[in-house]
């Protein structure tokens, strides 16, 4: 079971403090959107937590298969296409979000090992909660 994340805005503006157990993390937008920069904005974080997924998921698979590798790198970036490019979307007003995400190893790994630590990195959880139905419910307190 995870630890419960809680954000607060204790600071005028955007600017919003994450406390996950005994670690803190900040969250901002970019000046351009109002925000101060003082922390990566929330799709970043929403990246970096793919990213991460990803790097934990393929260390681990390859440690249990005593694999090589030696180490593991996730670029990912985020974007969204909007209605020209989104005819067949369900979604009302059509549009897409898209993560691009490159992996790259290194350590003396195989052609077929490579391939396999590809089909795994689509395997993380989060990966699977990103790419599946999800249902958010808010209550007030």
């Amino acid at each position: 079971m995870s630890r419960k994340v809680i954000v607060t805005s204790e600071h005028s503006g955007l600017h919003q403090v994450i406390t996950i157990g005994p670690h803190q993390l900040k969250a901002d937008e970019p000046i351009a959107f109002g925000g101060t920069d003082a922390g990566p904005d929330p799709y970043e974080l929403l990246l970096a937590a793919l990213g991460a997924c990803t790097g934990i998921t393929i260390r681990m698979y390859a440690q249990r298969k005593r694999w090589p590798l030696e180490g593991v790198e996730v670029q990912l970036a985020h974007s969204k296409i909007h209605a020209a490019d989104c005819a067949e979307c369900e979604t009302q007003p059509r549009t897409l979000d898209r993560i691009e995400r490159q992996i790259s190893f290194t350590g003396k790994l195989s052609t077929d090992q490579l391939q396999r630590l590809r089909e795994i990195a689509d395997r993380c959880p989060v990966h699977r909660t990103l790419t599946s139905q999800l249902e958010i419910r808010t209550s007030t307190l």
